[in-house]
């Protein structure tokens, strides 16, 4: 059976780490686990460890590290370029971003954005992605990173990526989003327009940059929805049997 899973910061792991705060709180008050059993801590950076309890109090939560792993970072990443909007559910997207195994996750000030993107948001999410990350013990937090800049950084960030990809409704003849198409080895980017959609300069800039234009079918999808299908199709793309050879895996 599973255990438990707990966020913990990597600066504070030790061979006697301490849950303090809203995990404490968590393992203590909800789950009502006490002291001999066993849980499993998250760092955010790759590592997973499996922890006995030896104290709980309303201090925090004494545990002892009695193993840990290193998960290898995914040899087929994937950032999802999201255009900020406030009508965006984006405590939904960012835990299912975790969950999908999200490498990165931009949020950028598009033309039509509803709204103006602070610089601070990206600290905000972290609370939405550890649930993800304790719901499906995804030792990895992605990176989240706020683009003031518009489409002119996006475009820029995206000059190192291999696989450069635009989702866009309402076009006709372009090809559907296909699993040979994700989930390959290298860096990979979703660019996901605002609820209000792209301008044409974004189009025009993004087209200049190499971005492949693609179809996520007939239906015009919300924000969330469309980056939400993008890292599924990703995912799964990825899991295939023989899709990852062993050279293309980290050492």
């Amino acid at each position: 059976m599973s255990t438990a899973c707990f966020y913990l910061p990597p600066e504070n792991w030790g061979a006697e780490p301490v849950l303090q705060g809203q995990e404490a709180r968590h393992l203590g008050q909800v789950l009502r686990l006490r002291a001999g059993e066993e849980v499993t801590l998250l760092d955010g950076c790759g590592r997973k460890g499996r922890c006995s309890i030896l104290e709980v109090r309303k201090q925090g939560v004494r545990l002892r590290l009695l193993t840990e792993e290193r998960e290898h970072p995914c040899p087929a990443p994937a950032i999802v370029a999201l255009a900020f909007s406030k009508a965006v559910r984006r405590g939904f997207f960012m835990e299912k971003a975790v969950e999908l195994g999200a490498h990165a996750i931009w949020l950028w000030q598009g033309d039509h954005s509803q709204g103006k993107l602070s610089s601070q948001l990206a600290e905000t999410c972290r609370g939405q992605m550890v649930a993800g990350a304790k719901q499906s013990g995804n030792p990895w937090l992605p990176d989240v990173q706020c683009l003031t800049g518009g489409v002119e950084e996006l475009v820029e960030r995206a000059a190192p990526v291999e696989h450069r990809i635009l989702p866009w409704e309402m076009q006709e003849g372009i090809p559907m989003l296909t699993p040979q198409q994700a989930g390959r080895p290298g860096l990979s980017l979703y660019v996901i327009g605002p609820e209000g959609g792209f301008s044409q300069r974004e189009l025009a800039a993004l087209r200049q940059a190499a971005f492949i234009p693609v179809s996520l079918g007939a239906r015009i999808l919300r924000c969330e929805t469309a980056a939400t299908l993008c890292l599924g199709i990703h995912w799964w793309a990825a899991q295939q049997p023989g899709r990852i050879t062993a050279g293309d895996r980290p050492a």
